[in-house]
């Protein structure tokens, strides 16, 4: 029975969640996670600057935190090279996605992503009444040619592109991007998902133009700064396109304990650097366990690595559910032909352990 209180947008929307989770998980089946290898969070944990500062404003919690996360601002313009204006801090990109979708979306505006991309955008735009056209990876890419043929075919508002690439952890270089960026209608903007950018090579990035009215750059504390649970992110963007946040974000989203472990992570440069270097000793573990098992990699610049099970999403899906019964929670992408492939995230040697066991039975079990 439908409630004809709610929205004809939210009426007409199907009742999904994008992500379940592996708590879901654990409820549903009965059978304990033993290797969480599915969000793509650090295993590796916090910076110990970052727990201590946490541990310290944990009595301040009374408080809400400052709404203009003034200090973080300053912190991550000096480390970006922009100025405080240029920075907008928000409950995680998530969140930041709603808000740049309610500011610049609204029903019948035409958006562009990939088939198979970050769904939590698309998410946001079907919420607000967006016209979401959608364009096909190519050889496990987002496909830039085609992104711009579809903007500037249906004049789109907002271009999504992730790079490093989630959920294939693919990569285009800064000149791609900036190329995409330049060839988009004059009026679009091209949202530019960079959560896993401190695992990428440095000519992956595109040098910050706080000049730029044509881009905006979403960024996180929850990949390399082992954050997830704070839930803190920002973004960086020319003034006027960030002062447009304050109209409509949640002033008081990110609270006083998350601006406290932001803020003393960001000065620990070494432990991410760490983070960064356990990171890619993982991904090479992962490709070992694939490839003992018969299985190939996709080249990975992100925290985890898309195994492809050489089948097709059917055999995927099944691979995926031996594994959650065997404890072992990975997630996959979602549309064909990506969806051949099952993603696991960087673990601790004694979590691949763990799916090292596992791997060779599922896939026998997926098999039959």
């Amino acid at each position: 029975m439908s409630d004809h209180r709610l929205t004809r947008i939210v009426q007409d929307l199907p009742a999904t969640v994008p992500f379940v989770g592996p708590e879901t998980l654990e409820r549903r089946s009965g059978v304990p996670i033993e290797a969480r290898l599915g969000a793509n969070e650090s295993v590796f944990g916090p910076s110990p600057l970052a727990i201590a500062a946490m541990q310290e404003a944990a009595s301040d919690a009374w408080m809400y935190g400052d709404p203009e996360a003034y200090e973080l601002r300053t912190a991550l313009a000096e480390a970006n090279g922009v100025e405080r204006e240029n920075i907008v801090v928000g409950v995680g990109i998530d969140g930041l996605f709603g808000t740049a979708v309610r500011l610049f979306v609204e029903p019948g505006t035409p958006v562009v992503t990939s088939l198979g991309a970050y769904p939590t955008f698309a998410f946001h735009v079907a919420a607000s009444g967006g016209v979401l056209h959608t364009v096909p990876y190519r050889d496990d890419h987002e496909d830039l040619e085609a992104l711009t043929a579809t903007a500037n075919t249906v004049d789109a508002r907002l271009v999504y592109l992730a790079n490093p690439d989630n959920p294939m952890g693919t990569c285009w270089d800064a000149t791609a991007v900036l190329k995409l960026r330049d060839a988009l209608p004059a009026n679009a903007i091209l949202v530019l998902d960079e959560a896993y950018y401190e695992f990428a090579s440095a000519s992956s990035i595109p040098a910050i133009d706080a000049t730029d009215t044509r881009m905006l750059r979403f960024r996180t504390f929850s990949k390399a700064h082992g954050l997830a649970g704070a839930r803190v992110g920002y973004v960086i963007g020319h003034a006027e396109s960030i002062a447009a946040f304050d109209r409509v974000r949640d002033h008081f989203g990110v609270g006083r304990v998350a601006q406290a472990a932001a803020l003393a992570s960001l000065r620990d440069v070494g432990h991410v650097k760490g983070v960064v270097r356990s990171v890619a000793a993982a991904r090479a573990e992962i490709a070992e366990i694939a490839a003992a098992n018969g299985l190939s990699v996709i080249e990975s610049s992100a925290n985890f690595v898309a195994v492809d099970c050489g089948r097709d999403g059917d055999y995927g899906r099944r691979v995926l559910a031996e594994l959650a019964a065997l404890g072992v929670f990975v997630r996959m992408p979602g549309v064909a032909p990506l969806d051949r492939c099952i993603r696991i995230s960087a673990g601790t040697s004694a979590q691949l352990a763990v799916l090292a066991q596992a791997l060779p039975r599922a896939l026998h079990n997926a098999a039959q």
